[in-house]
């Protein structure tokens, strides 16, 4: 069927997302989701003068790749994927998910290495070209939200759609008061964090990236962190569920872990030396993104939230820590999740989810709604 959301969907995604220009090629990478809105992000690169180049992914075909993955297999398949996408000038993925946890059995050293030899792909697609990640609605994602399949649709559409031009100056400004910023503490029910995030600089997410957006995000100076931290989101990370995650830290290293999973989350933080180290700390207002759904594009975006993220750092928000983990852990701080407090250099910047400072005051959702 042909729905005018997919059209709106896909035409926000060309010419605001990734700016696609006259005779820019963009690979559309669809995994799990209707043909239909294949076709609308196809159509929509054509009208903007693009060259459009599609491959359609399903995750149990994946997961059955993956399974048994040889070393061969995937260094073949690493230098191919990189072939084409050093050609490309931008990349869209809109992923979908029948089952959320299907890669939960594939044993863990094959994701590792799967992830090591994708990772030089990774690095040309988010450093070389304009690009675009997003989740697809789905069943499993509504059952995660809590939600009918129809009205979690309905927030999908009206969330990915939000005008993100309206946030631009508040975001601007939090940017240039973050990088002035050289002591953040962070208290709340089971937090009590310090650390610097003095000449780091940071970045806007404003729904050229990742959509839904709505996050500015910086970076710890490596070694600063002291402190310990509740994280109230639950979390899904490499197929497993993640919940009451709390971390001590002490020099900027994660001396302690405990979760739901302790075990397992104390093994991912032992895959390299960086891993118990955060390479982001960032702040989410997204009004539209009120609870988490164990879906990280959405949980991170919630507004009156904050993560910080136990491994890689980005080269544009950089501390120099280089690890194969990337595990954003989202603490909301809104009076029903329990409240708290964001300070920069002793002065309070945001209580209960809500920002002071005047200049900030257009990220707050009592604005937005």
């Amino acid at each position: 069927m042909h729905d005018i959301r997919f059209d709106n969907l896909a035409k926000l995604l060309v010419e605001y997302s990734i700016r696609l220009g006259r005779n820019e090629a963009v690979l559309i990478e669809a995994f799990d989701i209707p043909d239909e809105m294949t076709i609308a992000l196809i159509q929509a690169a054509r009208k903007a003068g693009g060259v459009p180049f599609a491959q359609i992914y399903h995750t149990r075909v994946n997961r059955a790749l993956a399974f048994e993955a040889s070393d061969r297999q995937l260094n073949l398949l690493a230098s191919h994927e990189l072939a084409r996408m050093k050609k490309m000038d931008a990349y869209i993925a809109v992923r979908g998910s029948n089952n959320i946890t299907e890669l939960s059995d594939v044993p863990a050293e094959k994701m590792k290495l799967l992830n090591k030899k994708m990772r030089p792909v990774q690095d040309q697609r988010v450093k070389k070209t304009k690009w675009v990640v997003l989740r697809w609605p789905t069943p499993s994602m509504a059952q995660l939200a809590g939600m009918s399949t129809e009205a979690f649709e309905d927030f999908y559409f009206e969330v990915c759609t939000l005008d993100y031009r309206k946030l631009q100056p508040g975001m601007k400004a939090l940017k240039g008061l973050m990088e002035k910023t050289d002591r953040v503490e962070i208290k709340g029910p089971g937090i009590d964090l310090r650390f610097s995030i003095k000449a780091i600089p940071a970045v806007i997410c404003g729904g050229d990236r990742n959509i839904p957006d709505g996050e500015v995000f910086s970076c710890p100076v490596k070694d600063s962190v002291e402190g310990h931290v509740t994280f109230n989101a639950p979390s899904i990370y490499q197929g497993i569920g993640f919940d009451g995650i709390r971390l001590e830290f002490k020099n900027g290293k994660i001396i302690d872990a405990t979760s739901n999973e302790t075990k397992k989350l104390n093994k991912i933080l032992d895959s390299d030396s960086g891993a118990r180290y955060i390479g982001e700390f960032s702040l989410g207002f997204n009004p539209r993104v009120l609870q988490p759904m164990r879906d990280i594009l959405f949980d991170e975006k919630i507004a009156g939230s904050f993560h910080l993220t136990p491994g890689q750092a980005y080269e544009e928000a950089d501390n120099g820590n280089r690890s194969q983990v990337h595990w954003d852990m989202v603490s909301i701080q809104r009076p029903e999740y329990g409240g708290g407090e964001i300070y920069f250099d002793g002065k309070l910047i945001r209580r209960d989810g809500e920002f002071l400072p005047k200049q900030l005051h257009s990220l707050n959702r009592s604005r937005m709604r």
